[in-house]
């Protein structure tokens, strides 16, 4: 396996295909909130399992913290460590090339156990976003 930014064409076609798979094909998040403008601003992730894209994410700058975006990873490869393989290559990411130590992202209310493993705390109440419930996390570096 291997997590890399996607910096090439082909790289970042296969960045937005997985979150297209996971996020539009398979939750039905909403193409136009999916595809929010953000990527030409954010540093893009993209993981293979030799040469077949299989995970994804991303992160931007906003305010005085870092925002940890669209975590994806194919349902085929789940349990598996990839998510927090995914995280731990955009923590390091942060780490070596900002001077930000705050990281905030929302996440699927399905997904927070695995957010509060990897040391991220809720912050506020649950709301909605693409139809599914969320909640705000954050953790310090």
């Amino acid at each position: 396996m291997i997590i890399k930014l996607a910096t090439e064409p082909q790289e970042i076609i296969d960045h937005l295909r997985i979150r297209e798979i996971v996020f539009i094909d398979g939750q039905n998040v909403p193409y136009d909130l999916e595809h929010d403008g953000l990527d030409s601003v954010s540093t893009l992730i993209i993981v293979y399992d030799n040469e077949k894209p299989i995970g994804a994410g991303r992160y931007r700058f906003v305010d005085d913290y870092i925002k940890i975006e669209r975590i994806a990873v194919l349902e085929e490869y789940r349990g598996k460590g990839i998510g927090k393989d995914i995280m731990d290559f955009l923590e390091n990411q942060v780490i070596e090339n900002t001077s930000i130590r705050k990281l905030v992202l929302n996440s699927q209310c399905s997904a927070q156990i695995f957010y509060e493993k990897l040391g991220y705390e809720p912050i506020g109440d649950i709301f909605m976003e693409a139809d599914i419930q969320h909640v705000k996390m954050i953790k310090y570096l």
